[in-house]
């Protein structure tokens, strides 16, 4: 559920467990590791009923985020369970209650189509270098529409509470990525706007992307749409007091994406005072379909982004879509099956000025049904070098021409754990770090642990009650 660095670089892993039929949380299991992962302690804390936000270690305790239904008052709490790291005494303090009716999926996300009928919806964002975390609140009954944005510190104190019911008589905001100034004047959060009360063709899409700044005075919104150039998947990033949005751009209101967008913003008054449009490269296309006459990238989720010693921005991508179908069950009935697809990694450099340097597509196929956790990708960067891990069945990937790099998922449910070197000037090589020889267990290898202090990335591996932790140190 998460996986944190404590003090006297200690790791500290969160799992759940789950009972019954119906398969639902019954418990977590905290377990403490020293830096040569041996286990130091572990406690099973013995609760449910809620849904897990997120949780996060600061100033020597540990706190679990929660948000559960109360039939009784008719409403969502939200609740943090804190204790101190090592003796384990949780105890629980309500953060807000929200009158609510029941829905069945609170905290459900969606990347392409946002549900604002349901009822009640709420998104949990992190800063972790400023160490603080947004909840959206989306609450809908009839006419009453309302929106409320809450800021907390690490110590649990709410820096701001904004009410934003006003802002959405025309748009619903489903927000993505969320950044504290580094003084905590002032929070800003990037997401999708949908429109309202406007009439679509069936291919133009129905929101645009904005950022929503948050302080002492209030609110204020902007979008950087221009003629013929619509933001997608933005994301914020704060660097020498500047506030930057990276992501991509269309041109056209459909699904498809043309480029890389990079916006730089006045953080006082939301202005961009520094726009560059970069068009996928021509090496990109050839990564990515090859020969192929179809040209169309889209369904890309940003994933992460780093700035270098000189100036320089490294980020990626991953190309995500869910598919639904229907199949017989063994009683003769239909299900709807959805299937999760982690597909190609997006590589991008832009120098200090937003101008793209280059763009590499490495080209994966994964799918499941299940825990994503073992699909996916991490990334780390150092030294002006990305390195991308994937765990895949696939012995060997293909490298057509010398260039093109292709994964195929292979049908082994064991893994192979393969590092991707995408250096400073966009050359791709690759090597075999983990055998499934070696590591019996499939690793969890989206969600790791980055010690970027000790350039070491820390994975869990699992498979029904074996256990294993993994560490990958990066000597550049």
């Amino acid at each position: 559920m998460t996986f944190e660095e404590g003090e006297s670089d200690n790791k500290i892993l969160v799992r759940a467990y789950y009972t019954g039929l119906i398969l639902k949380p019954k418990g977590y299991l905290i377990e403490r590791y020293d830096s040569e992962l041996q286990l130091i302690d572990e406690f099973n804390y013995k609760f449910r009923g809620a849904d897990f936000l997120d949780g996060f270690t600061a100033n020597g305790q540990i706190y679990l985020l929660f948000i559960e239904y109360d039939p009784e008052r008719l409403s969502y709490i939200y609740t943090v369970h804190q204790s101190p790291v090592g003796s384990y005494d949780f105890k629980k303090k309500n953060l807000l209650v929200v009158p609510s009716v029941y829905v069945e999926n609170p905290v459900e996300k969606n990347y392409f189509n946002r549900n604002f009928t349901s009822g009640f919806s709420t998104t949990i964002l992190f800063d972790r270098d400023q160490r603080a975390f947004a909840l959206s609140l989306h609450y809908k009954k009839r006419k009453d529409n309302q929106h409320r944005i809450i800021i907390y510190d690490y110590n649990m104190n709410p820096v701001f509470d904004q009410d934003f019911s006003g802002e959405i008589e025309d748009k619903n905001y489903a927000f993505e990525g969320f950044k504290m100034a580094p003084d905590f004047s002032a929070a800003y959060l990037v997401g999708k706007a949908y429109f309202k009360k406007r009439r679509f063709k069936a291919e133009e899409r129905k929101f645009q992307y904005e950022v929503v700044k948050i302080a002492a005075g209030g609110t204020q919104t902007a979008s950087y749409d221009l003629p013929g150039k619509f933001s997608e998947g933005m994301k914020p990033l704060w660097k020498n007091n500047s506030l930057y949005l990276v992501g991509f751009y269309a041109d056209r209101r459909d699904n498809r994406y043309n480029g890389i967008d990079f916006i730089a913003i006045k953080p006082g008054t939301l202005e961009a005072v520094k726009r560059q449009h970069n068009p996928f490269s021509e090496q990109f296309m050839k990564d990515k379909f090859g020969t192929e006459n179809e040209k169309v990238v889209k369904n890309l989720v940003f994933k992460d982004a780093q700035f270098t010693a000189d100036g320089s921005l490294l980020f990626n991508a991953e190309e995500y879509f869910v598919t639904r179908s229907l199949e017989s069950n063994a009683s003769g009935g239909r299900v709807q099956k959805e299937r999760f697809h982690y597909n190609d990694i997006v590589s991008i450099k832009l120098d200090a000025d937003g101008k793209m340097l280059w763009a590499r597509n490495i080209n994966k196929t994964e799918v499941t049904q299940g825990d994503g956790a073992y699909a996916s990708y991490t990334s780390f960067s150092k030294d002006g070098n990305t390195y991308f891990f994937i765990c895949t069945a696939a012995d060997n990937p293909r490298l057509l021409n010398n260039e093109r790099l292709i994964f195929k998922q292979g049908l082994s449910r064991n893994r192979n754990v393969f590092l991707i070197r995408i250096d400073g000037q966009g050359q791709v090589s690759y090597e075999k770090i983990i055998d499934q020889e070696e590591a019996r267990l499939p690793l969890m290898v989206s969600k790791p642990l980055i010690c970027d202090d000790s350039d070491t990335v820390y994975f869990y591996a699992k498979r029904g009650s074996k256990k294993q932790l993994v560490a990958v140190k990066i000597q550049g």
